[in-house]
């Protein structure tokens, strides 16, 4: 079994907490508030701006061209693919440059991006990948999952988040991570999995607090 399934297979029953999870239902069902989606919306935008660095990261770490081009490339795809579907809700939430610009990210949120910040700092390309896998597969997941609720993607505002995450340019570059920590772990000692598998269960776990913070935080 490849390395990627073995670590899917560690967190099947954290992920699959997450098709339960109020937010996340929400937007399937259409009817979360828009407070806690707005919310939501300024902490991920944060995020993702330290989550590109870890990819940057990535360049920084790969020996081989191929793996630098393909880090370089999802920086540009976090910045100016993924991000854009945040500006087009911002500008329909009516969320301005300075109220992001002035927000605070919260304590989850923090501690999420410094955990795999020093991770892909202090460990090499297979802790560095691994961190940034839950939050890019468990993403394209949810979004298959919400896909299936009737009328989900028909949901005039909803429907545009789930269908970014099922779309094939992000389907490609959820691909291009999971390849790539299989490519890297193709003959990894039982020692240096259960180190990814760890980095693997607490980036799931603290997908599961953002959301939780989301929900919680946005009343």
């Amino acid at each position: 079994m490849k390395t990627s399934m073995k670590l899917y297979e560690s967190v099947k029953d954290i992920w699959n907490s997450y098709y339960e999870h109020p937010f996340v239902k929400g937007i399937g069902e259409g009817n979360l508030e828009i407070d806690k989606f707005k919310f939501y919306m300024i902490q991920d935008y944060i995020y993702l701006l330290d989550y590109a660095k870890v990819y940057a990261l990535g360049v920084i770490k790969s020996s081989e061209e191929s793996i630098m081009q393909g880090f370089s490339n999802m920086v540009d795809n976090i910045l100016n693919g993924e991000m854009n579907i945040h500006r087009h809700y911002m500008k329909k939430i009516g969320i301005k440059k300075e109220e992001i610009e002035n927000a605070k990210a919260s304590i989850e949120n923090i501690s999420y991006t410094s955990y795999m910040l020093s991770v892909s700092q202090m460990g090499d390309l297979m802790d560095l990948t691994t961190s940034l896998l839950a939050c890019m597969w468990s993403y394209y997941l949810i979004g298959k999952k919400l896909s299936k609720i009737e009328g989900s993607l028909d949901n005039e505002f909803y429907g545009q988040w789930i269908k970014g995450y099922i779309s094939s340019d992000y389907e490609k570059e959820t691909k291009w991570v999971i390849d790539l920590l299989d490519y890297l772990t193709e003959n990894i000692s039982e020692k240096k999995f259960n180190r990814l598998k760890e980095i693997f269960i607490n980036t799931s776990k603290y997908e599961y607090m953002f959301w939780d913070v989301a929900y919680n935080e946005g009343m």
